[in-house]
């Protein structure tokens, strides 16, 4: 008999990787595996009745394929070249028992939406929210996070950025160590849990981004080399360990993987966009930057709705944020990690690490106004190497600003929240900043409230010898922020992979009564920012400011009707301007400036004193922000009056 070639069934697929349902008993196996020569999928039936074994078909390009009967529910692995060794899939989309458990078939198409008229999101007039669902609440669920969603659209928040959801082992961690990309992990509920969160966020106006990791696996259980050494480069490395193969040989599946990734989140998730991590540890030089590829692959999942994706990238790269045509990555937003660095040294004086290369001065906060980034290919000691490259004609609300958030916090090492760090009237302007600047603004989980619990470092990850991997990793990168040796650091350093660390770090929400002044001061602003004619503009090229002394300064917010608006801020002690020679000061003809907020109010625990303008002087309280609003004069009035 001739040989003849087994003929490859073709099936209608949704995704090119992973395990889809096509009839109610009957599920389609795809996956990428060049290193075997034989392929079974496992189907385990249950601890008392033992597995069965089907060989999938090998396709070209190292692929295999195949269709058997295992419906919604059945547990699965792979066995490669008939090994002992059984695998959970690498594109698996739940995993019921964690990373090291089989992977778990499911159908996202049963979960009934109720949001076919959502829009979606763009970035301009934006409140984001980072949050971290297993502290968020102390359940740490989803379902427990989407009862607070009502309260968090009540006050103003309209975009919540959930830190990463990727599987990862142990019982907590951040989830920077996500193994199981496509799997939404198994600590926080079930795929249909996190839909109904989205669902729910919909329904009341919220966006929901997620952020992920495609810089790195994590160390403690990553399977991928059970099937291709090819998805990691193992001769280069970042600072989490082996760089992802975007452009080597055999890189076109791996890019496959990782493109089908943001397609997937976006399509059965309905998440509307993606926070990237760290992008300065990617390598791809690539004619199609990887980061690109997903977010267009991922624009296109999302039809109609509109996305927002928005880059963490040390090297603060601007060309990510313009247009492909001009050598870009199309996408919308960027952290801008040098106003939260110059906002830390004027609140706190802190010098060490990377805050050595701010000054906290007046300048600093008018230039991340009118620029954006403070580093634009200047000298930095910090990583001793040029930084940043020029933003200018981007629009301000593509940098996301922030003084809290995930990192920054847990970077002071017991993860005190910067509140505790200067005085309440200090914190309470710097706020005020924040929340009325061009930019798009960002808070951290229980910032709002002013919450007292720290946020740490926490990772209950691999046995021994990688847990006192991480703890010294982290006390190294911790000790020249907290002027201590690494030893010393490790000693003295709560360790991450401790169960009340974790805990420590969840969230009280009674404290939005006791901490009242503060929650006030948060909802106050939104409003203001959202309902004030000029605030919300966020319009390129029209803010300017000028330096009033060694903790002052003047913001002004211009507008083609009259209706300008100040922000007068100050970080030290009550200064008389005099004389007052500052252009910004003028009021527009026939206008008098009036007092329309203030942080000194005593409604948010301040003092109540104002800032006085008069013929001769200006009087700016200490450590406070003030806005101004133009009205007409007296003179002004009465004349329209005879008229």
């Amino acid at each position: 008999m001739p040989n003849r070639k087994r003929k490859i069934r073709k099936v209608r697929r949704r995704y090119p990787i992973g395990a889809e349902l096509i009839t109610e008993n009957q599920t389609h196996f795809r996956i990428w595996a060049p290193k075997a020569r034989k392929l079974d999928v496992v189907i385990e039936q249950g601890p008392d009745s033992g597995r069965t074994f089907r060989s999938l078909t090998p396709e070209p390009a190292g692929y295999f394929s195949g269709a058997i009967n295992a419906e919604v529910g059945s547990r699965y692995r792979f066995r490669v070249n008939n090994g002992e060794m059984l695998y959970p899939d690498p594109a698996s989309r739940f995993q019921p028992d964690g990373p090291h458990g089989p992977s778990c078939i499911v159908d996202a198409r049963q979960f009934k939406w109720t949001d076919s008229q959502w829009p979606g999101i763009t970035l301009k007039g934006q409140i984001i929210y980072e949050m971290h669902i297993g502290t968020f609440t102390t359940e740490g669920t989803w379902r427990a996070a989407a009862e607070q969603l009502p309260e968090l659209a009540r006050i103003g928040i309209t975009v919540v950025e959930m830190m990463p959801i990727a599987d990862f082992p142990g019982k907590f961690g951040w989830g920077y160590d996500g193994v199981n990309l496509f799997a939404p992990s198994h600590l926080y509920g079930t795929p249909d849990d996190l839909r109904a969160f989205i669902d729910r966020a919909h329904s009341l106006g919220l966006g929901v981004i997620l952020d992920v990791v495609y810089n790195h696996f994590g160390p403690d259980g990553n399977y991928l080399a059970g099937f291709s050494d090819d998805y990691l480069i193992r001769e280069k490395e970042n600072e989490w360990g082996n760089a992802i193969n975007f452009d080597g040989p055999n890189s076109g599946a791996v890019r496959e993987f990782f493109i089908t990734n943001g397609r997937y989140w976006i399509d059965e998730f309905h998440f509307d966009g993606f926070r990237f991590d760290a992008l300065h540890a990617i390598r791809d030089p690539s004619s199609e930057y990887i980061i690109g590829a997903v977010g267009r692959a991922a624009r296109q999942a999302a039809g109609s709705r509109s996305i927002i994706l928005i880059a963490e990238n040390d090297l603060q790269e601007a060309k990510m944020v313009r247009p492909r045509s001009e050598g870009g990555d199309d996408l919308d937003g960027l952290w801008n990690d040098d106003f939260h660095h110059s906002a830390v040294v004027a609140l706190t004086n802190r010098d060490k690490a990377y805050f050595a290369d701010y000054l906290g001065t007046p300048q600093e906060f008018i230039s991340a106004a009118k620029y954006g980034f403070l580093y634009q290919g200047q000298a930095r000691s910090w990583r001793k190497a040029l930084r940043g490259t020029p933003t200018f004609g981007i629009a301000p609300e593509v940098f996301v600003c922030f003084i809290e958030n995930h990192d920054q916090i847990a970077n002071t090492g017991r993860g005190k929240r910067l509140r505790f760090q200067t005085s309440h009237a200090r914190y309470r302007a710097m706020t005020a900043v924040l929340l009325l600047g061009p930019w798009t603004p960002m808070l951290f989980q229980g910032e709002e409230f002013g919450a007292r619990s720290a946020f740490m470092f926490f990772a209950d990850i691999g046995d021994a010898p990688v847990r006192e991997a991480i703890r010294r990793g982290r006390a190294g990168w911790l000790a020249p922020f907290l002027s201590l040796t690494e030893e010393e650091a490790s000693r003295s350093l709560p360790a991450p992979d401790d169960p009340k660390v974790f805990a420590r770090c969840k969230l009280d929400f009674s404290e939005r009564e006791t901490n009242h002044e503060l929650y006030r001061l948060h909802i106050d602003l939104l409003k203001l920012r959202r309902e004030d004619s000029r605030f919300r503009q966020q319009s390129s090229g029209g803010i300017d400011g000028a330096v009033l002394g060694p903790a002052s300064f003047v913001l002004r917010y211009f507008s083609n009707e009259n209706d300008d608006r100040l922000l007068l801020v100050n970080f030290g002690k009550r200064q008389i301007v005099k004389p007052a020679s500052e252009p910004l000061f003028a009021p527009r003809l026939d206008c008098d400036w009036e007092t329309l907020w203030t942080s000194d109010s005593p409604r948010y625990g301040g003092a109540g004193s104002f800032a006085v303008a008069t013929q001769e002087q200006w009087i700016l309280p200490a450590e406070s922000t003030v806005a101004m609003q133009p009205v007409r004069n007296h003179e002004s009035r009465q004349l329209a009056q005879q008229r």
